[in-house]
């Protein structure tokens, strides 16, 4: 069984220049945990997942961490810097996007995917012809495979 077999052909992607929040609007939408990011050629040139738009910059990890504490510190100021960070709404794909994007081709094998995505630590993976994502195929969809299919009522 080979990646054609079991991905998902309906792929969503966005511009680069797509902002956090239309991505965060889209992921719920749609119910998806990530998005293609395609530049004007059609280029798969990223991913932004749910951890991205989680996971700010490292100054605002600190800032983030600093926060909690000064919760349980009880009346401490939030810091300006996780502030900052929670108004980042102007911040686009491009910004937050993974890059350089893990792929496989359309015959790669599932247990190779199965083992990439276990190695590189990743979700989904797209699939690509000719350098355009023609699928996805995620774990769930691994899942799927070692399943028994539902019986016909």
């Amino acid at each position: 069984m080979n990646a054609r077999d079991v991905m998902t052909k309906a792929v969503v992607s966005v511009h680069p220049d797509t902002s956090v929040r239309e991505i965060a609007r889209l992921l719920l939408d749609k119910g998806i945990s990530a998005v293609s990011v395609i530049d004007n050629n059609g280029t798969l040139i990223g991913m932004v997942s749910e951890g991205d738009l989680i996971r700010p910059d490292q100054a605002a990890r600190e800032a983030r961490r600093e926060w909690w504490l000064e919760i349980l510190a009880e009346g401490e100021q939030l810091s300006p810097e996780f502030l900052a960070w929670l108004n980042s709404q102007k911040l686009a794909a491009r910004a937050i996007m993974s890059a350089p994007v893990i792929t496989v081709s359309e015959g790669t094998e599932v247990g190779e995917i199965a083992r990439l995505l276990v190695a590189r630590r990743i979700k989904r993976v797209p699939v690509v012809r000719d350098g355009r994502v023609i699928g996805i195929v995620a774990r769930e969809d691994l899942l799927r495979t070692l399943g028994p299919s539902k019986p016909d009522r």
